[in-house]
């Protein structure tokens, strides 16, 4: 199997205890100072910040700016377990650091078998004459968020599942404070979709303590953070469909994001 194919499922995999999840989490959140640096761990893992299943290749991270432009990462290095990199943070606001994975797959029958192939829509032209073939569009974010100096707010995508941030900043959260978020599924309101939210650490407990919440007729939702710490945010959407090529595809989306949230 592939490398992208295992971050892919990972990230689309819903959370449970014993889950392998996908995770980047900055050295720092929030800075000050002149052209401030940010260190990066991502891997995939079955506790919460604690790198020890895989490492996710480099190439698939990218960091924007508070301009939305993109900012090369320094120092990449890819070890067994985790993927680390650096950032300089030269302008001053918001920067969204992650990666976005997206794959079709596609199902038909030929000659009596079953067939099937999986790869990014500039090759759908490898399989989209094949006959009866059906296609399932699999989209997935992963990302965090880090301010040097006075914050902006990340830019809404227009693609697959996302979050609004107008409402409550990402690096402007604080135990016992509730955040409101909402949900964006194309740039639209996604309505009556469960999220989850796990703290960090959680193989020092013997519950995950997960917090479910579903999100409004609006797409918004409220965390209130019962302490501090990083924080690992997930959610998933399946169903409807979009064409692709003239092909009706079915649809599954997910979001998963990391959080700081800072004591009173």
């Amino acid at each position: 199997m592939k490398v992208h194919t295992i971050l892919l499922a990972a990230a689309l995999a819903l959370p449970t205890a014993s889950a392998h999840r996908f995770w980047i989490v900055p050295s720092s959140t929030v800075l000050s100072g002149e052209e401030p640096w940010v260190c990066f761990d991502a891997a995939v893992s079955n506790n919460l910040f604690f790198p020890n299943h895989h490492a996710p290749e480099l190439e698939a991270f990218s960091a924007t700016g508070p301009d939305g432009k993109i900012v090369e990462l320094q120092n990449g290095q890819v070890g067994k377990y985790r993927t680390t990199f650096d950032l300089p943070l030269a302008t001053p606001g918001t920067y969204r650091v992650g990666t976005v994975r997206a794959l079709l797959f596609a199902r038909w029958e030929e000659n009596g078998e079953r067939q099937s192939w999986r790869g990014p829509a500039d090759r759908l032209d490898e399989v989209k004459d094949k006959p009866g073939v059906t296609l399932m569009d699999n989209s997935s974010r992963v990302e965090t968020f880090v301010t040097a100096g006075e914050p902006t707010t990340p830019a809404v995508l227009g693609k697959g599942l996302e979050i609004d941030f107008t409402e409550t900043h990402p690096n402007d959260l604080f135990a016992g404070e509730t955040a409101s978020f909402t949900l964006l599924q194309d740039g639209k309101p996604a309505s009556g979709v469960e999220v989850t939210v796990i703290r960090g650490d959680d193989r020092y407990r013997n519950e995950v303590g997960e917090i479910q919440v579903t999100t409004d007729e609006t797409g918004s939702f409220q965390i209130t953070w019962p302490e501090a710490g990083r924080y690992w945010l997930n959610t998933s959407v399946e169903g409807g469909t979009r064409e692709i090529s003239g092909i009706p595809a079915s649809v599954r989306s997910a979001y998963t994001a990391t959080f700081e949230v800072l004591p009173e």
